[in-house]
């Protein structure tokens, strides 16, 4: 099928385009200004809620995964608007380009995150928790309900709230790798903050399902089975490379440094599952921490 991609040179993006090419769907990226889209691209301008509808014409299912990256830098509020601006605004000018289309895309799968629920301790959640507090359950939240103005267009809408995705090219263990090789790694905080995660792998299986299979619809927690603390966590990667995990950054240091980003991002616990996942037999390929983690660090 034909398969419309926001957000197709990212992390995610650019394994989903890969993994779609090899199962023989017709892949194209939606290109934003300044840049120019060339063959087998779409060019779209989400300020100017601007599509290439000849160019979009046909398409079965759009993804998106677009956004700025989140942890790149510490937030000022311009920064924040930034962050908010590049995923509400732009998903809700994508969900009005594409009710221009004739006939309409069968699916759109958009993606969220955890961070919808907040900062929630020990307290067990799932896709029936309410959201949170704090900028990012906001960020969520709006986001979402944009995304959410595809259902109400009739086109089968699917979200996906990530936990963080494991992938040695790029993303949070990426920003990990250099200390803990150098033995240098530790928990952060009290390390007691629970950390649902997902294989990079998994992360491209769910959003292929999500468009290929017509049962998929609403919301999904895309996480492993089981989340684990930061403690686990670090000890898994640490035993992962073969170095200690001697060095705990402390909370107040963290706070120092990464500001609000520090306990919405780093300290935050979200004990996440999914309990809608099982209903879809969807089959992980890496359901536990330490071997995802070796083919996070393997993986081309």
């Amino acid at each position: 099928m034909k398969i419309l991609v926001a957000g197709a040179s990212g992390l995610i993006g650019g394994a989903l385009v890969s993994t779609l090419s090899r199962a023989g769907h017709e892949v194209f990226p939606l290109v934003r200004p300044p840049r120019a889209a060339s063959q087998g691209q779409v060019s779209w301008n989400p300020e100017r809620g601007e599509l290439d509808v000849a160019a979009a014409a046909g398409a079965a299912a759009v993804v998106n995964l677009s956004g700025a990256n989140i942890g790149e830098r510490r937030w000022s509020e311009s920064r924040k608007q930034e962050i908010r601006s590049s995923r509400v605004n732009a998903t809700r000018a994508l969900v009005e380009a594409l009710a221009q289309l004739e006939p309409r895309p069968g699916v759109f799968v958009s993606v969220s995150a955890v961070g919808y629920y907040g900062s929630r301790g020990n307290d067990p959640l799932d896709e029936t928790s309410p959201a949170g507090t704090g900028f990012l359950a906001r960020l969520c939240t709006d986001w979402e309900a944009e995304a959410l103005g595809a259902d109400r267009r009739g086109i089968r809408t699917v979200l996906l709230r990530f936990g963080v995705i494991l992938a040695g090219s790029g993303g949070a263990l990426a920003q990990m790798l250099g200390p803990f090789r150098l033995g240098l790694g530790g928990r952060l905080g009290s390390g007691n903050q629970w950390m649902p995660w997902l294989s990079l792998d998994d992360a491209v299986g769910m959003l292929r399902q999500a468009i290929e299979n017509s049962g998929w619809q609403g919301i999904y927690n895309a996480v492993a089975p089981e989340p684990v603390t930061n403690l686990a966590f670090t000890k898994a990667l640490g035993r992962t490379l073969r170095r200690p995990t001697l060095f705990p950054v402390p909370r107040a240091a963290l706070r120092t440094i990464f500001g609000q980003m520090a306990d919405e991002m780093l300290l935050a616990s979200q004990r996440v599952r999914s309990t809608r996942l099982p209903e879809t037999g969807y089959s992980y390929s890496y359901p536990e921490l330490e071997p995802a983690l070796r083919r996070a660090l393997t993986r081309p």
